[in-house]
């Protein structure tokens, strides 16, 4: 019980020191991006703290946070990265042979037990488990299909889990476990809606699939006329879709990210990525379990793909981009810009604790 309380006041802790960063005038918050972190009523400010990974080659945009010592990233050539020690030094746990793979997602259950996966067509993606740190891994999936294109994965609990590819035949694919990674089926697509013309997911962090609770999975859309997110309340076995008033219409935009804080309550970020290009309502909210959505009425300023509430926050959220991190203090109903790093992908841990990552081998966490 004690260690429950500590866990809950120091989310509270956390969350008021975030909620007052967004109300520091614009210069006060510039000056604390590049500056020392500032105080904000009697507490530290809330900023990222950089995690030298050793990999500056390499783009990550799979992340799990386990914890405030243990997290997992993933991305190009390749390359898998553990740290147990809150950052301080990355054990390379790549799997063998990989080097020419695209790893965008990663789940970690533990700092043993993981599953990451490959994108890309045909046999590029694949899915890999590891039960022992990432010293030995198994390849559990290979697809086989030259239509598919797989892009995120998920999971409910540390047995089931769902990976979801770019549709086949006119419709996105599901795929299935119910082993925690060890063994997958491809789910009868019969309960899924037809899809747009040109639309697809976004392999950009790991989050355009997203679960809360044990049934409840949401899947992010773009490219196609609109924007839309997709919900499942039975494990992937049927859909439905919504429309968002996030900008598509072109291959470059639509729905980035999602994240659900419970069955009901949802973000969803994203834009145009092309570098330059405005991001107009980059961000919405769903108060129903993803069956209406409403715009931001601040939005970030720029095409962001990676979002996460914070723990024990029914308020508080953070969104990464390219172009910096965003903060919400009101569900998603205003955001301001706190930090104009560099970020792919987000991710928050019981503790709590938030890290990020993205271009260049970056990594941080959450200080306050």
């Amino acid at each position: 019980m004690r260690r429950t309380f500590h866990t809950v006041a120091a989310g509270v802790v956390c969350s008021a020191a975030l909620t007052a960063l967004t109300a520091v005038p614009a210069q006060a918050r510039a000056s604390a991006q590049t500056q020392a972190p500032a105080q904000t009523q009697g507490h530290r400010a809330p900023h990222w703290e950089l995690k030298d990974t050793g990999a500056s080659g390499v783009r990550f945009r799979g992340l799990s946070a386990v914890g405030r010592d243990t997290a997992w990233v993933a991305g190009t050539k390749g390359t898998v990265l553990r740290t147990t020690d809150g950052g301080t030094n990355w054990r390379n746990v790549s799997p063998p042979g990989a080097g020419e793979l695209e790893f965008r997602d990663i789940e970690a259950f533990d700092a043993r037990r993981a599953v990451v996966l490959a994108i890309g067509e045909g046999e590029a993606s694949r899915v890999y488990r590891t039960d022992d740190g990432g010293a030995t891994w198994t390849e559990s999936f290979r697809n086989t299909d030259p239509k598919a294109f797989y892009d995120c994965l998920t999971f409910f609990d540390h047995r089931h889990g769902l990976a979801m590819s770019d549709p086949v035949d006119g419709r996105f694919r599901i795929l299935s476990t119910a082993d925690g990674g060890r063994s997958w089926k491809v789910l009868p697509s019969d309960g899924m809606p037809a899809a747009l013309d040109g639309e697809a997911g976004f392999a950009a962090s790991g989050q355009c699939l997203v679960a809360s609770g044990p049934s409840d999975v949401w899947l992010a859309t773009g490219g196609g006329a609109r924007a839309r997110v997709l919900h499942s309340g039975d494990r992937g076995r049927t859909w439905t879709a919504a429309d968002t008033p996030i900008p598509a219409g072109d291959p470059a935009k639509g729905v980035f990210a999602l994240a659900f804080r419970d069955r009901t309550h949802g973000l969803a970020v994203g834009g145009d990525y092309r570098p330059g290009q405005t991001s107009p309502r980059a961000a919405a909210r769903t108060a129903d379990g993803g069956r209406t959505w409403q715009p931001a009425a601040e939005p970030p300023p720029a095409y962001r793909s990676g979002a996460a509430w914070l723990p024990h926050s029914r308020t508080t959220a953070l969104a990464v981009g390219p172009t910096g991190t965003d903060v919400t203090a009101d569900g998603g109903r205003t955001w301001r810009t706190v930090d104009t790093g560099s970020y792919d992908t987000v991710d928050c841990a019981s503790g709590p604790t938030c890290w990020a990552a993205g271009e260049q081998g970056r990594v941080a966490r959450l200080e306050r």
